[in-house]
Formats: C-alpha cells, sequence, structure tokens
C-alpha cells in the first residue's frame, strides 16, 4: 500500500476517535455507558447539558481554531520558504487581538441588528499587521525571510504589549479577562456563532486548497514560478487576505495560541513529505487533532483548575522552534 495513502487511512481513523475520547474526558466524568446513552435520551440531564452545550461547542472551535493555525502556518511555510513561518511568529496573531480588543473596548463588535462585527475587525487588525510585516521586508523588489521575521517577532510584541496597555485604562476585570486571553482559551460558544466561524473557515479553504499546485512552484524560488506561469505577486496578496480572514476569525474568539502553525505543518511535511496538495489538507486535519488534544489536556491535567491552551502549545511547540532556530542557524545568518 502506498505510504501516503496509509497515513490518511490512520489519520482519518485516529482523529473521530481522539474527538470522542476528549468529548467524554472532564472534570466532572462521564462513563461511557452515559455518553452512549446522551444520544438518545429526550430529556435534558446534566450530563447531556455538559456533553452538547460545553463540551461539544469548545471542541468544534478548538478544531476549527487548530485547523486554520496550521493552515496559515503552511502557507507561510511556502510563501517564505522558512519553516519558522507562522502566523503567531510573523504578527498576525496580535495584530487580530489588536484589531478584536479595539471593537471590544470601544463597543464596536455588535451591530444594532445583532451581527457580530469582531471578526470582520481580528480581519483588518490581521491584514495590517501582515502588509507592515511585507513593506518591511522588501526591498528594490526582493523580500528578505530574515527581515520578515525580525519584523514579525518585533510587532507581535508591540502589538501584545498594546493590547495589555488599553485593557489596563479600564476595569481591573478586564485587565485580568486580557491576561487570560492573551494566554489563549477555547470557550464554549452557541450553535449559531460556531456556524458563523465555519463558513468563514470553509471560505478560507475554498480560496488556499486550490492554490497548492502554485505554492508547490513557489518553493523553488520566484524565478521558477514565474517560469511555470504563476503570478507570484498576486499570489501572496490572495494568500495573505485569505491567511487573515482564517487567522482573524479565531482569535477574536481564542485568543492568542501560538506554536500550532509551526509545529503541525513541519511534523505532516516529514511524514507525507513537501507536496503541498497532500501538506495543505493534512494541516488542516493534523492541526485541529493536535488542538482539540492540547484543549483536553487543558481542562483535565490540574482539574478542576484549567490551563489556558495557549500555555500546552507554547511548552510543546516552543522547544520544537527552538530546534528549528538551531537547524536553520546556518540559513538564516
Amino acid at each position: 500500500m502506498n505510504r501516503n495513502r496509509l497515513f490518511w487511512i490512520l489519520l482519518l481513523l485516529l482523529w473521530p476517535v481522539a474527538f470522542v475520547y476528549c468529548w467524554k474526558s472532564g472534570t466532572v466524568q462521564i462513563g461511557w455507558n452515559e455518553f452512549v446513552k446522551s444520544f438518545t435520551v429526550t430529556e435534558s440531564s446534566q450530563v447531556t447539558l455538559i456533553l452538547f452545550q460545553v463540551r461539544l461547542p469548545r471542541m468544534i472551535l478548538a478544531a476549527i481554531t487548530g485547523a486554520s493555525l496550521a493552515l496559515t502556518g503552511a502557507i507561510f511555510q511556502s510563501l517564505l520558504r522558512n519553516a519558522l513561518a507562522d502566523p503567531y511568529i510573523l504578527g498576525i496573531s496580535g495584530g487580530a487581538a489588536l484589531g478584536a480588543t479595539i471593537a471590544i473596548i470601544f463597543r464596536l463588535n455588535t451591530t444594532p441588528r445583532g451581527w457580530d462585527l469582531l471578526p470582520v475587525f481580528a480581519f483588518a487588525g490581521a491584514l495590517m499587521s501582515i502588509m507592515i510585516v511585507y513593506k518591511f521586508s522588501r526591498s528594490r523588489g526582493v523580500m528578505s525571510v530574515h527581515t520578515m521575521l525580525l519584523a514579525g517577532v518585533s510587532l507581535q510584541a508591540m502589538l501584545g504589549a498594546l493590547v495589555l496597555f488599553i485593557y489596563s485604562l479600564f476595569d481591573p476585570y478586564q485587565l485580568m479577562e486580557a491576561f487570560t486571553w492573551m494566554m489563549g482559551r477555547i470557550p464554549s460558544l452557541s450553535y449559531e456563532k460556531l456556524l458563523y466561524i465555519a463558513i468563514i473557515f470553509v471560505t478560507g479553504l475554498v480560496i488556499v486548497l486550490p492554490k497548492a499546485r502554485d505554492l508547490n512552484a513557489l518553493v523553488f524560488g520566484e524565478t521558477d514560478a514565474l517560469s511555470l506561469g504563476v503570478e507570484t505577486e498576486k499570489l501572496r496578496k490572495l494568500l495573505f487576505v485569505a491567511s487573515s480572514l482564517l487567522t482573524g476569525s479565531v482569535v477574536a474568539l481564542t485568543g492568542l495560541i501560538g506554536f500550532v502553525g509551526i509545529l503541525v505543518p513541519h511534523v505532516m511535511r516529514l511524514l507525507l513529505g513537501p507536496d503541498y496538495r497532500h501538506l495543505l489538507p493534512a494541516s488542516v486535519v493534523g492541526g485541529s487533532l493536535f488542538l482539540f488534544i492540547a484543549d483536553t489536556l487543558a481542562r483535565t491535567l490540574i482539574s478542576p483548575h484549567e490551563i489556558p491552551v495557549g500555555v500546552i502549545t507554547a511548552l510543546t511547540g516552543g522547544p520544537f522552534f527552538l530546534y528549528l532556530l538551531w537547524k536553520n542557524k546556518g540559513v538564516l545568518a
């Protein structure tokens, strides 16, 4: 059997098994009999409320968030031809956080008709950030990956500090909420909001996945990609917008969750190879799997207390980032 086909079979078998196990796990212990019975019970009970109104929406949001961050990480690693690229490292998450913060503080996140504008402001902030970093990295028509990474790290730090400063000017309770949000957490949303985020996510997939062949060409360099008929500048701008859309929509709700975009695409590249026709969908599935497992660990490791999921991803992805930095130090010098 083809190695890639075997990998996909194992991954697609592991995903639902892990999802069900994580769904059942939590501070409140639910046995397998109770879990199975909850699908047939017509009356609401404590178990059905926990499973379907608290845990399931949170699991779905974690899956969408992980898939979005991993997908955008894979995109930037191709666009920049560098394994260190990631929405968090490049400052996109910080821009989304600032946009969402401005919307919340100045009460611009909802319209009189009740439409949620938070993802819109987060998208605008993310797009603003990537355009700033992109402008900094270009000189005489040539893009410097080294400069882009440094500009992204600097911008991420400045935007994070600015978000905390804005919150510190208001209620102290809001400042505590900001700290929790900055460390990353997965809330339990209404199914209406989940549908809204799911539509944005699917829109991003529709834009990005058909560009896999163009990303394959771009890996060999801009000159080679142009000779193969790829409009590189147009491709970059399109994928910057799509990545900002994906990142902004989830960061607005979950806060800053780092390193998913580095860890997952790189692991998938090691297992599947560099072909973006396989790497992009694998990053989507792998990213969702990684983050809902990480969120389950955040809920259960020191139960009844909860660890911010961003701490789990940082402790997992941070050492991996240092390893990649060490491995690529000759390239970045």
